[in-house]
């Protein structure tokens, strides 16, 4: 450490040799995460026409969500509890079983219990290593490490569905999921090394526990909305009416009290999330619909605006990163601005008579948003929480992201089946952009609501 102007400014804060093994975890398990994710989705059509399961296709990626919804939510009870290490190696552990699992799959019912390991797996994963951050760097290191986080996923946003292509079309698609076993198998090593320094976790007996019944009804709340945006009629209107209605009250069990009117605090973070996820994912679920059915682009292209986005991201976070002295609170409204901004850009892109390369300005401009918002959400997420309740909070906040995607997408699937269709897509997509440019806006003045001594007061 040096110190410049009065403040201690960290030199090498991920590779010193108290953080090296830890970032080398995290960064390694982040990653494969990620690659599976993209790769999934490129080698979907010729694994389920292989097994036969294409009145299924959106089976494995609805098994995938289910899973982790209900695995978030216990993770963050798990991690109050016994800390991260539980959630840690078994997530890690039932990630790689569910690709050994999904790749020897002969049929599309393994081929499910697959997808479903690999999402419990994951959301597993996702609470208990923002937990890791939490005992292993201080407040002003996580956005160094938040940083990284989002950089380990723009390797694999760039490539990952190229590779899988290739992949799928030489060898084939089993080693997708194959393929990624022993770089698991690595980073369940790192994770053990790490979890045996960790210090005693002391439990609070009074810390709130999420509830495994509100957690099983948020995840088929998610589902039917999800599933009801995929398949837009009037019988998914009524399924995915029901389940808002369940989400709505799973939500009151899982969620901080305050943060569906953004109490400043807390919750104002973990409504932050939401809004900011369900903006943005709104966006780019209809991008490649928007770039193929208006501008005439070709498949392999019209998800390039998605690569931008991912680079934008990076370097916004990447800033964040630099910026130590930078109030979180003032780079999530900046971020939110920025999202703001570009999907105000986006508005135009489904005209025809603007031309189409607005949609890289629009995914640049909120993409830079977005990596500079979501580190500043999660270092405030861990600041504000009691450190007794850090595992419900930081799986509220993974809860918010998917509530606010499911319902923006959703919303999106509605619009194109009663104003547009799938081959003329523009009205409905104009609309949805303006309702999503609203929500930044909205992001904007909630975050502009904290008192300016809060974050000082909560260190």
């Amino acid at each position: 450490m040096t110190i410049t102007g009065g403040k201690a400014e960290p030199k090498g804060v991920l590779w010193t040799p108290e953080h090296r093994v830890t970032t080398i975890g995290l960064l390694l398990m982040v990653t494969l995460i990620a690659f599976e994710s993209m790769g999934v989705a490129t080698a979907m059509p010729t694994m389920v026409a292989d097994l036969d399961g294409l009145a299924l296709y959106a089976w494995p990626f609805t098994t995938f969500l289910v899973a982790s919804v209900v695995a978030t939510v216990l993770s963050g009870r798990l991690g109050d509890r016994k800390g991260p290490a539980p959630a840690l190696l078994a997530g890690t552990a039932l990630f790689a079983a569910g690709l050994l699992v999904a790749g020897l799959a002969h049929d599309m019912p393994l081929l499910l219990l697959g997808r479903a390991l690999q999402g419990f797996g994951s959301g597993l994963l996702l609470v208990s290593v923002s937990l890791l951050i939490a005992l292993t760097f201080t407040d002003r290191e996580r956005p160094v490490i938040y940083a990284a986080n989002a950089a380990a996923w723009v390797l694999p946003a760039v490539i990952g569905p190229s590779v899988a292509g290739v992949v799928t079309v030489s060898v084939g698609w089993r080693w997708v999921f194959l393929g990624l076993i022993p770089l698991t198998g690595i980073g369940l090593a790192l994770l053990i090394v790490v979890t045996r320094k960790l210090p005693r976790h002391e439990p609070a007996e009074s810390a709130r526990r999420a509830g495994v019944v509100p957690a099983v009804v948020a995840a088929l709340g998610v589902a039917a909305l999800t599933w009801a945006a995929q398949h837009p009629s009037l019988v998914a209107l009524a399924y995915g009416g029901a389940g808002l209605i369940a989400l709505a009250y799973a939500l009151r069990k899982l969620l901080p009290a305050g943060t569906l009117s953004s109490r400043p605090g807390l919750p104002t973070v973990i409504a932050s999330r939401a809004l900011i996820a369900g903006a943005y994912a709104g966006m780019e679920a209809y991008l490649p619909l928007t770039m193929t059915e208006v501008h005439g682009y070709s498949p392999a292209l019209a998800g390039l605006p998605l690569t931008v986005t991912a680079l934008g991201w990076s370097a916004g976070s990447m800033l964040q990163g630099r910026m130590l002295d930078w109030s979180r609170e003032a780079s999530l409204r900046t971020g939110f601005a920025l999202v703001a901004a570009g999907l105000a850009i986006f508005v135009f892109v489904p005209l025809p008579s603007f031309p189409g390369w607005m949609a890289f300005v629009a995914s640049a401009v909120g993409g830079s948003g977005m990596g500079i918002a979501m580190p500043a959400i999660s270092v405030l997420l861990l600041r504000y929480s009691p450190e007794a309740e850090r595992g419900f909070n930081t799986s509220a906040l993974q809860l918010g992201d998917w509530v606010g995607s499911a319902l923006t997408i959703g919303l999106g699937g509605v619009l194109l089946a009663s104003l547009a269709s799938a081959k003329e897509p523009s009205v409905a997509i104009v609309v949805l952009s303006v309702v999503l440019t609203g929500i930044a806006l909205l992001g904007v003045r909630v975050t502009g609501r904290w008192p300016s001594d809060m974050s000082a007061a909560t260190r």
